[in-house]
């Protein structure tokens, strides 16, 4: 059965700030309909994918990857903004639309060699997926796919993360 996942985002004007509209994913989440019609489109584009651990980008990124990683029988690898993670981390810069940040894993979430897919809610400008895919080649794993749910794709990027890493497919379930 196929589902308009876009019929459960909802528009949050000036939210986080004035003149943005946020993307509210949280409806998607709250119904088990969506929610499960999401897992099982993302599950089927990253089964293909033949990833060897899922990793979540903080945080509601969390809240995709983890179903994922279930549904897959995978482990679950996470990039935390800096400073929560309390072990010894792997660091990378990671700019976003609102401020520059940095994005950490543990040194030992992933193996040399391991296939990576990376899972978030959102692609905007695509900086911050870039980070994330910078931050799993530091740890020398090999990245074999970017998946979301929703694409703003009038911010192009989906364009720049291929601009920065073309061997890596990306796979967004909704587009605007």
């Amino acid at each position: 059965m196929s589902i308009d996942l876009k019929s459960f985002i909802v528009d949050v004007p000036d939210f986080p700030k004035p003149g943005i509209i946020f993307k509210d994913i949280t409806p998607v989440v709250q119904s088990s309909l969506a929610f499960n019609a999401a897992i099982d489109e993302l599950a089927a584009w990253a089964a293909m994918r033949n990833p060897e651990i899922i990793a979540g980008i903080e945080s509601r990124g969390f809240l995709f990857a983890a179903a994922l990683a279930r549904d897959l029988r995978l482990g679950l690898a996470v990039i935390r903004k800096k400073g929560k993670l309390p072990r010894k981390c792997a660091t990378v810069v990671a700019p976003n639309e609102y401020a520059v940040e940095h994005f950490e894993m543990h040194e030992d979430a992933v193996a040399r060699g391991q296939r990576v897919l990376i899972i978030d809610d959102l692609i905007a400008t695509g900086s911050s997926s870039i980070s994330a895919i910078n931050l799993v080649q530091l740890l020398k794993g090999e990245v074999v796919g970017f998946g979301a749910v929703v694409e703003l794709s009038f911010l192009k990027g989906v364009e720049a993360i291929h601009k920065a890493h073309p061997d890596v497919a990306v796979r967004a379930l909704v587009r605007y």
